[in-house]
């Protein structure tokens, strides 16, 4: 129970003339005595807080930078009117800072016997699941002066997904793939690419596509043409180590490696490949293998909603010996992990041979476009340091580059904004040339 602010005023309004015109305890008493018996009326007329029955529905999950809609029911089977002020509490990365309480807050009104459903709307700022805290009612009687205050646990999840920004690059890729399919059958022959059919021969075609069989079966000369392989199979493994935990821009690098993994997972898939996902830095933190071409981009969505960078040391020998286990025969192994010369020198690097020889390897990382722009800098002293930092740095990744393409490992090192696309752009370079 709780005095309301209205009580208070009633009390100092009450005292105030008793002080000016008659002051004395009787005075005093008679005023805060009726108010006291008001207010004991008052909380007896009010409804009920711990009989109420709440419920949620609403939606489970929402893309990081969209709204969720979570509806709370609450049924009154008491035989008072509860008028109320009701708290939904969330954790605070469910809103945008400083939205939080008009969100949270509401009023309502419900006669006995029925019921009354209210809606939070959320705006959460990070992904990951978002679980309801306790739901707070504050139960007034009709004149207002007294509450009954009580709380109930009712469980929702909300998992908050990643944003997938890079969708907008989707339909170029696919039309560069539809191009790719229609001039394969008549520019690429031999190994790394599969029959299609059989077609007329015509003047400029190149003669070692000739059929001779069909050719001879038809009376006419045929030649085989051929398209992209499909059914590959393509392994991303996502570094969830300390490096990951690095901020470019606005977002950690692992918010910037998932959305590049989720754009080259839509185009594998739309291509006919076949994609798994690993998640690891010491020990494996997410998997997800077997999945349809019409399930697996839901599977990695909802695999990394969770993900965090975990601020430890990657172990790079339990990282290859695991892809090495998730992968049997030749795969395509998309490595999002940083350029960084101490990680990739002492650990990645020795282990390489042992993954290159199996495999066809990519390493996508991101790179820091404040570092383009300090090697810019001049004008002060201090400006030319932060230059020769900024080239140092860039020098450094070039030479760690060039280490892993001597091993046979393809690098794309951009940008936030660009690695998703250049990602989707090399994997269509490996296609065309029957690499995968």
């Amino acid at each position: 129970m709780a005095l309301t602010g209205r009580a208070a005023l009633l009390a100092a309004l009450g005292t105030l003339p008793v002080g000016i015109l008659e002051p004395s305890w009787t005075g005093i008493l008679a005023v805060n005595g009726s108010l006291a018996l008001a207010c004991a009326v008052d909380c007896a007329l009010a409804a009920p807080v711990r009989g109420l029955r709440l419920t949620r529905s609403g939606d489970t999950s929402v893309r990081l930078g969209e709204s969720a809609d979570v509806h709370l029911t609450i049924t009154n089977p008491g035989r008072r009117t509860l008028r109320a002020r009701l708290r939904d509490a969330w954790p605070p990365s469910s809103w945008q800072p400083g939205t939080e309480g008009p969100a949270s807050r509401h009023e309502l009104t419900v006669p006995a016997g029925e019921r009354r459903r209210l809606t939070t709307r959320l705006l959460p700022t990070r992904r990951g699941d978002r679980r309801a805290d306790r739901v707070t009612i504050r139960s007034y009687g009709p004149l207002g002066l007294m509450s009954r205050q009580g709380t109930h646990v009712v469980p929702w999840t909300v998992r908050v997904l990643p944003p997938f920004a890079s969708r907008k690059h989707l339909p170029s890729r696919l039309a560069r793939l539809r191009e790719l399919d229609g001039r394969t059958s008549v520019l690429t022959r031999g190994e790394g690419t599969e029959f299609d059919s059989l077609r007329d021969y015509v003047p400029g075609d190149d003669t070692r596509s000739i059929d001779w069989r069909a050719t001879a079966r038809r009376n006419e000369v045929a030649v085989r043409t051929w398209r992209p392989e499909r059914d590959r199979h393509i392994l991303i493994c996502l570094d969830t180590g300390r490096t990951a935990a690095g901020r470019v821009g606005d977002a950690p690098r692992l918010d910037s490696a998932m959305d590049a993994a989720l754009l080259l997972t839509a185009l594998a898939t739309r291509a006919g490949d076949r994609v798994d996902l690993l998640a690891h830095d010491r020990r494996l933190r997410a998997q997800v293998q077997g999945r349809s071409a019409t399930d697996t981009l839901p599977a990695f969505v909802n695999a990394m909603a969770p993900l965090e960078a975990e601020l430890v040391e990657t172990d790079s020998r339990t990282l290859v010996s695991t892809i090495l286990r998730s992968a049997p025969r030749r795969s395509l192994v998309v490595l999002l992990t940083s350029l960084d010369a101490a990680p990739i020198e002492e650990g990645l690097l020795p282990l390489l041979p042992s993954l290159t020889q199996r495999h066809t390897v990519v390493l996508a990382s991101v790179a820091d476009p404040h570092v383009a722009g300090m090697t810019r800098a001049r004008g002060t002293v201090d400006a030319v340091y932060e230059a020769a930092a900024g080239t140092r740095s860039q020098a450094r990744r070039r030479r760690t580059a060039d280490q892993l393409s001597r091993h046979g490992v393809h690098v794309v090192d951009a940008t936030p904004d660009t690695l998703a696309p250049a990602l989707a752009d090399a994997y269509l370079s490996l296609k065309a040339a029957g690499r995968l």
